[in-house]
């Protein structure tokens, strides 16, 4: 059993002793959780620890109201059977979990969950969104957005647009400001297919503006890379060459800035700056461009109002170029992103990292990661 799950367990012996339930007794003994979360994290060293030799003149980048998690990070949690393990499982505990972090904010990654979980396998209802909010409102959380249900037809398809308006509706019950997807607009290196792209949400932007929410796409690392618009064409008469537009700037000039707004992965975009570095031109000749994810957003800050703050430790071994690690234990200097965005205040980080969920030896990985990033977060100084 590691360190988090002897914790998890301690907690639940003493709290039944002491006549209090787990969520007051974690939050009586939070200094005591701090510790052993950090402790267990091994030779992964904290910022936060570092932070108290000195802190910078420019004080606290994330204020604690804009530090948040995408849920995705702690999937195996939440689709943990309940019956059979005393870590937090489902929706309900993970939450609570999450608030006793500290955690803020959450951005949901769907509303599915372990089928013995309080409130049953799927979610994705009115009823079960009304169910949601009562457990993040029980744990101080605001939901900010929703990596959800994009429609895939153009034109719309009456079915694709109805589960559309659920899934607003099911924004609204949660009391979310955002609502979006986790892939990229489209996959396509054509301009023509991001044309089309940028007419769908564009239009379901206007849809979900309507009923008070913002539409948000989210990037991997090719929506970053170079745009096929220019030179001879192929036998299907694609163009094969580029102008030296990247994907995803392209449609940021093709979507309307009223309806249509991004959620930079900044791992991601990281990862584009390492691997998309040259085009070639439509003369046929090789040219360099080194990706600047910070000027992207300088250029227009307040079409970002949501980020992944996702770490990666340099590996120029891998074709990423970066491994995922937890937050404030890699090599992306995220005090100088986040002092450098501009509109202080109005950006909202949702902590995330893919391989957070452990292997059978550690199930508590996962919670133990969010807590180190938490804190790692919260040691941000300008």
């Amino acid at each position: 059993m590691s360190a988090y799950e002897e914790e998890m367990d301690t907690a639940g012996h003493l709290g039944r002793r002491l006549g209090l339930n787990r969520r007051r007794f974690l939050a009586a003994t939070t200094g005591m959780a701090a510790v052993a979360a950090v402790a267990a994290a091994g030779p992964l060293k904290s910022a936060a620890q570092a932070a108290t030799a000195g802190k910078g003149p420019n004080g606290i980048l994330v204020p604690p109201p804009r530090r948040g998690i995408i849920l995705y990070t702690v999937r195996d949690a939440i689709s943990r059977d309940p019956l059979s393990s005393n870590l937090p499982s489902g929706f309900r505990a993970v939450l609570e979990e999450l608030g006793r972090i500290g955690y803020a904010q959450v951005e949901f990654a769907g509303y599915s969950q372990h089928g013995n979980a309080e409130g049953g396998a799927n979610l994705e209802t009115v009823e079960g969104a009304r169910l949601l909010r009562r457990w993040l409102d029980d744990n101080g959380l605001v939901a900010q957005g929703n990596h959800g249900f994009i429609p895939g037809s153009w034109p719309l398809s009456q079915a694709d647009l109805d589960r559309f308006k659920l899934h607003l509706e099911i924004a609204d019950i949660l009391g979310m400001s955002h609502v979006g997807t986790g892939s990229d607009p489209t996959g396509s290196a054509y301009k023509a297919d991001w044309d089309v792209a940028a007419d769908k949400w564009n239009a379901l932007g206007e849809i979900a503006t309507a009923a008070g929410l913002k539409l948000y796409t989210h990037n991997h690392d090719v929506a970053y890379s170079f745009l096929l618009d220019s030179g001879p064409l192929d036998a299907q008469g694609r163009p094969t060459r580029s102008s030296g537009i990247r994907r995803l700037e392209y449609f940021l000039q093709k979507t309307d800035p009223k309806h249509v707004w991004l959620e930079m992965d900044i791992f991601w975009a990281h990862v584009a700056q390492y691997k998309y570095k040259t085009f070639t031109a439509s003369d046929g000749s090789t040219q360099t461009q080194v990706f600047n994810p910070l000027g992207v957003v300088q250029a227009q800050t307040m079409r970002f109002p949501l980020f992944h703050a996702k770490d990666g430790k340099i590996n120029t071994g891998t074709s990423n170029g970066y491994d995922m690690v937890p937050f404030g234990t890699g090599d992306i200097d995220y005090a100088a992103f986040f002092r450098g965005t501009g509109a202080k205040g109005y950006h909202n980080p949702m902590y995330e990292q893919d391989n957070a969920p452990g292997d059978a030896s550690h199930q508590g990985q996962s919670l133990q990661y969010a807590d180190l990033s938490y804190r790692n977060m919260s040691a941000l100084r300008g």
